[in-house]
């Protein structure tokens, strides 16, 4: 597994939270694989959008900002792992869905767990008024750049 990128302090904003993005990215995996599931950081490009219902291959790729032919990559290796399957689509036979199977749900359910605990640590860490203002500071730039 990959370490931990190593804080550049008086790095500017952007940086910043490119090492904290990257931090708790690799804390999510480390959570999901201790818990039972392996698997690599560019799996969550499906997992974080992956519907209730599956999704296009197509869908996975234009939301995670890849082609179609590197998301179908990723599928391939959850499938093998068994976290997905492919099935048609009822609204279009010719398609395919991705879809979750239970041990992709229970690998999903571990990764919410452990974003849970990340929540608790920066309550932990910035007490729970600091958190809910980080929360508020980045929505906005969020909704700004929308």
């Amino acid at each position: 597994m990959p370490q931990d990128p190593a804080p550049r302090i008086g790095a500017n904003t952007v940086t910043l939270l490119g090492q904290v993005y990257s931090l708790l990215g690799f804390r999510i995996v480390d959570g999901v694989v201790g818990a039972g599931f392996p698997q690599k950081p560019s799996h969550s490009a499906v997992f974080a959008q992956i519907g209730s219902d599956g999704s296009r291959l197509s869908t996975l790729a234009r939301g995670a900002g890849m082609t179609a032919q590197a998301m179908g990559e990723i599928v391939d290796e959850l499938e093998e792992l068994g976290y997905v399957e492919r099935r048609p689509d009822p609204t279009d036979r010719r398609a395919k869905l991705i879809v979750l199977t239970p041990r992709g749900q229970d690998c999903i359910a571990a990764g919410r767990a452990t974003i849970d605990g990340i929540e608790e640590r920066l309550d932990e860490l910035l007490g729970v008024d600091g958190h809910t203002e980080l929360r508020r500071v980045l929505t906005t730039v969020l909704t700004a750049e929308q």
